[in-house]
């Protein structure tokens, strides 16, 4: 008795078996997930790391995305692995910020101005903090006494104002002046770098001259004698070099000046400060 052998019902097996690897190879796929500071997770590939962004590309997708690390809270990839690249900002501050830097409309931010702190630079190492702020206020006080129409936001309410936003100085180039003037709530921006180097010294000299009389016994005769002394000192030359600038609120450069101090000691920056602001478009006479 001969049996047929029908190939019919094996394909059907290897088919299913064949579909249910696949779609289990593609359930089974992993991405690598992007959290946001803001709290948006982006689904996809990570592609390459750099030091201010992340290329990114969508699941899905080919079109590649460079996102700024300064928005990125975390990554956690699709080996399981979780890098942090910036720390969760505390859950009960966030509500203070928020409220405290609300969007406000152009015509609120209208002819309003906020100095930055400057960057001081001096024999090529930055200086602290405090010289910085020494000249915001110095520059504020120059531009406030003749504003005219326009407003000067005090230094200190711009600094909070930087914090809360969490605009610093190492962060300041991961903004453009469009989002700083937004978040300051003001439609100009004044910031700038003075750059001071040691030159030479100056020496001076003093001599001096101390004539005494002496008078013999029983004589006429007079006899003259001194002594002298001198001292000298030294005082040290500068060259300083200040950039200011003014941005509007649409990022555009509205005033850039470089200009070398004329004089050659450590406050020469002030006359120079003076020179570029009466000179800028926000002074008024």
């Amino acid at each position: 008795m001969l049996y047929r052998f029908s190939l019919k019902p094996v394909f059907l097996l290897l088919f299913t078996v064949a579909c249910y690897v696949t779609s289990f190879g593609q359930v089974e796929k992993k991405h690598d997930v992007i959290l946001k500071l803001n709290g948006d997770q982006l689904s996809g590939d990570v592609l390459e790391i750099t030091d201010s962004t992340i290329r990114f590309t969508y699941t899905g997708e080919k079109l590649v995305y460079n996102i700024k690390k300064s928005e990125i809270q975390k990554i956690t990839f699709a080996s399981g692995r979780v890098e942090t690249i910036n720390a969760a900002a505390p859950a009960q501050s966030a509500p203070a910020n928020n409220a405290a830097t609300p969007q406000k409309s152009a015509e609120e931010r209208r002819n309003k101005v906020a100095v930055l702190p400057f960057a001081f630079v001096k024999d090529g190492q930055n200086a602290a903090q405090e010289v910085s702020d020494e000249i915001q206020n110095e520059l504020y006080a120059m531009l406030s006494k003749h504003s005219g129409v326009y407003t000067v936001v005090s230094p200190r309410a711009t600094n909070v104002l930087l914090n809360k936003a969490g605009i610093t100085k190492a962060t300041m180039l991961n903004y453009t002046m469009a989002e700083i003037c937004q978040a300051l709530g003001v439609e100009y921006i004044v910031d700038g770098m003075i750059t001071q180097n040691r030159t030479t010294q100056t020496s001076y000299g003093n001599t001096s001259y101390n004539e005494k009389t002496k008078q013999k016994e029983n004589s006429d005769d007079k006899k003259s004698s001194g002594y002298s002394s001198s001292s000298s000192t030294s005082v040290q030359n500068y060259q300083t070099t200040m950039d200011m600038k003014i941005y509007n609120d649409k990022s555009e450069i509205i005033y850039n000046q470089n200009r070398k101090a004329f004089w050659n000691t450590a406050d020469a920056y002030k006359n120079t400060m003076e020179y570029l602001v009466k000179r800028c478009p926000l002074y008024t006479k």
